[in-house]
């Protein structure tokens, strides 16, 4: 695997990686009270010793009051989390690897299974986690300007504290999902609309926020999914000028890699040729794509929350796409959670070494 394309290094402003695979952003819960602990950076300098290119961290919430609906998920504001994270992001590079935080605000949510609540109603852009499901306030204009301040305050931390990119959550239904889908903002002022141009209002401010705080150098990534997790066969752009019509906006806002969510990278977007969601994006806008989904194991996230297990599959057709130029970075999810040296075993041939994914990984941090 020597001179596998995944081992490529990659370059872009201020994104340095030694090879093209990125540690996906998977939601851990093992930050008390939003403060990531020692636990947590001994977890992520695992990954970087196991070679992942570049590591995107879990979702970690912008400053307002409800945009967690977790009381473990980690904080990107307050003293205590963003010095935690600090330490974070330095036990990645002394181990030779390079770090984003996605920064995320979870909208309207569901109530916390242990019956935590924040201190505030959740808040979304009309109330609604999907179209038959409400649970929160419908935020004011006021409302949006102060969570964009938030979306750029946050950006502007993460260049401080040294780390490589920054990485916005737009996908997986969450508050700016909840704005681009038609079936969670029913607005009438500029932030809504019929067109799902119209309902990026929200996102491109997020994003010009956002590339206002970090300058022109800093490397901005924002995930994007047509899939909704109440809807898994939905898109949100329906054909491939539709896609464009979305993307370009928002690239043309200051995003400088699209990090495409589907549930499996092998399957087309639309109908008429084999490109993926990240291969389309990349077609549409030329800009920088990262492709996820099921990449390395046999089964996709969603069965694993039902007690899947998965085990290690072909890296032939993610490689034959990639030499093709369909998109320039892989995410990896599950195969790094639950073993750190995935990407070094790879790169090594070792693959009678790789482990299988059970549902028992989520349940703690994996470092060896």
């Amino acid at each position: 695997m020597e001179n596998n394309s995944l081992f490529r290094p990659f370059s872009l402003k201020s994104l340095h990686i030694k090879n093209r695979i990125v540690m996906a952003p998977m939601t851990r819960a093992f930050s008390p009270n939003g403060v990531p602990t020692a636990d947590v950076a001994a977890y992520y300098r695992k990954r970087a010793e196991g070679e992942a290119g570049l590591i995107l961290s879990e979702g970690t919430v912008i400053n307002r009051a409800s945009s967690s609906a977790d009381p473990n998920i980690p904080h990107f504001y307050g003293e205590a989390a963003l010095a935690g994270w600090k330490t974070v992001v330095e036990g990645v590079h002394a181990e030779g690897g390079a770090m984003g935080p996605q920064i995320w605000h979870q909208g309207i949510s569901q109530n916390h299974h242990s019956g935590w609540l924040p201190p505030v109603p959740f808040e979304g852009p009309s109330g609604l986690n999907n179209p038959d499901f409400s649970n929160g306030n419908t935020m004011t204009e006021s409302d949006i300007a102060d969570t964009i301040a938030a979306f750029g305050q946050a950006a502007a931390d993460a260049k401080a504290m040294g780390f490589d990119c920054v990485e916005i959550h737009g996908a997986h239904g969450y508050l700016i999902d909840q704005f681009f889908w038609e079936g969670t903002n029913k607005r009438t002022d500029i932030f809504g609309g019929k067109t799902l141009p119209e309902r990026s209002r929200f996102a491109i401010e997020v994003i010009k926020e956002v590339r206002k705080r970090v300058g022109e150098d800093f490397a901005v990534i924002i995930r994007l999914s047509q899939f909704k997790p109440s809807a898994y066969t939905y898109q949100l752009a329906k054909t491939p000028e539709e896609l464009e019509a979305w993307i370009n906006p928002l690239a043309d806002a200051g995003i400088d890699i699209f990090h495409c969510s589907q549930r499996r990278f092998w399957e087309p977007e639309f109908e008429g040729s084999d490109l993926n969601f990240a291969g389309w994006a990349k077609k549409v806008s030329g800009k920088t794509t990262i492709t996820v989904g099921s990449v390395g194991l046999s089964g996709d996230f969603f069965g694993s929350f039902a007690g899947e297990s998965s085990e290690p599959s072909s890296l032939d057709e993610l490689l034959r796409r990639l030499d093709r130029g369909d998109f320039d970075l892989v995410g990896v999810g599950r195969p790094i959670l639950a073993d750190p040296f995935w990407p070094k075993k790879i790169h090594e041939g070792r693959l009678g070494e790789l482990r299988n994914f059970t549902k028992a990984a989520m349940a703690e941090l994996i470092v060896s």
